[in-house]
């Protein structure tokens, strides 16, 4: 069956508000003191929700990437362009920007009217953009203190007047030329994709009032069939039900799976894309839930083993400690040679501060024991209270004289 619904578009603009306002209000959200979700470019740290992902962590972004892609794929396949027509953040800004060009302005200052409220908006989408790089309370605040560097007003400026003329000459037609998202749509639809159709079997009924085409953002007229450019907006569907309501007849027009409706969502294509968008989920949930925040390498170190006065054999090791938590680290550190009795120099806790990196030596000191060859040393270093527990290896090396 077609999917039903007495007006999708006071539905759209209820999602388009509450874009609207994750997208402007979230930059302002703090947990543990950082943004919930921003890039900081001078530490190329990603805050997300609590968590901070380094450099060294892209990885976990790249998961996160591929597995958002494949979703996207995912609804693509399913419900076709629903993201055009209900949450790409072009569609929302140009019907925004529409309720301008709609208002009733009267007077000769109409079409300036209509610009500045235009650029208002532009600026302010800017900002938010920027507010994802740089901290909107920083930004406010150099903002009003004047002290709002070079690059971020460059930013700033450059963001605002593309999206001015954006939202003033370009548009919808954005979506039917440009957008790579419409050329990708033709390799992802299938004959069971959600469209937009004028049912086939009441097509009669029609009686050329053009009320659809008039509305439809994109210029099709549904009447002649599916075209490419529709983005799902389900404006014609309104405008149709609007005036077949007048004869107590439904609208024509309809949201069907396929042509006809004859389509259906369980098929080879939705389970085969369907099972690797899990696994990617997965994949990215074992991620996080596995990442310690705590990067630790051990190094050589450019003392060369040798043997002690005490007869007993030395070889140094540099431990490189990087903290990628917000909250400060202290790292037990042991040995482990496999029963072999040692001593160990580097007995203190490594204190390692949030978003910190140090480098520490440590000295380990084994007696020697007839036959004793090149061994395999084991580093722990444990944070009880953080439950962090960090494994290394490393060689033990005999120097040849011996």
């Amino acid at each position: 069956m077609g999917i039903k619904c007495n007006n999708f578009r006071t539905w759209r603009w209820v999602v388009e508000l509450l874009q609207a306002l994750i997208i402007l209000g979230l930059p302002f959200v703090r947990i543990h003191g950082e943004s919930a979700f921003r890039f900081d470019i001078p530490s190329l740290r990603l805050h997300v929700f609590g968590h901070g992902i380094w450099m060294q962590e892209l990885f976990i972004v790249l998961v996160a990437t591929l597995f958002l892609a494949l979703l996207f794929i995912l609804i693509t396949l399913v419900f076709g362009r629903i993201w055009c027509g209900w949450l790409c953040p072009q569609t929302v800004l140009v019907d925004f920007t529409s309720v301008v060009d709609r208002a009733k302005i009267t007077g000769s200052l109409r079409n300036l009217l209509v610009f500045l409220l235009t650029f208002l908006l532009s600026v302010i989408v800017a900002a938010s953009l920027i507010w994802y790089f740089v901290s909107p309370y920083e930004f406010i605040h150099d903002l009003m203190a004047g002290t709002l560097g070079t690059a971020t007003w460059g930013f700033w400026i450059a963001f605002a007047v593309i999206l001015f003329l954006n939202f003033t000459f370009l548009r919808h037609t954005w979506c039917k030329t440009v957008c790579p998202y419409s050329m990708l749509q033709g390799v992802l639809f299938d004959k069971n994709t959600l469209i937009i159709e004028l049912d086939p079997a009441r097509s009669s009924e029609c009686i050329n009032c053009s009320r659809c085409l008039k509305v439809c953002p994109t210029e099709i007229d549904i009447r002649k069939g599916f075209g490419s450019a529709c983005i799902n907006c389900a404006e014609c569907i309104d405008a149709c039900s609007t005036v077949m309501a007048r004869f107590n007849k439904k609208g024509l027009i309809r949201y069907a799976f396929g042509t006809a409706n004859e389509g259906r969502v369980a098929r080879q294509s939705f389970f085969i894309i369907g099972a690797f968008t899990v696994l990617l989920l997965v994949s990215l949930i074992y991620l996080m839930m596995a990442r310690t925040g705590v990067e630790v390498a051990l190094l050589p170190h450019t003392m060369e083993a040798r043997q002690t006065k005490d007869k007993l054999i030395i070889n140094a090791y540099v431990v490189s400690v990087i903290n990628m938590l917000d909250a400060p680290i202290d790292l037990n550190v042991t040995v482990d040679a496999g029963g072999t009795s040692l001593v160990q120099s580097l007995m203190e806790p490594v204190h390692v501060g949030p978003g910190d990196k140090n480098k520490f030596p440590l000295f380990v000191k084994i007696q020697k024991t007839p036959g004793m060859k090149t061994m395999k040393l084991r580093v722990k270093l444990i944070d009880q209270r953080k439950k962090i527990h960090i494994n290394k290896e490393a060689n033990f090396v005999i120097p040849n004289e011996l």
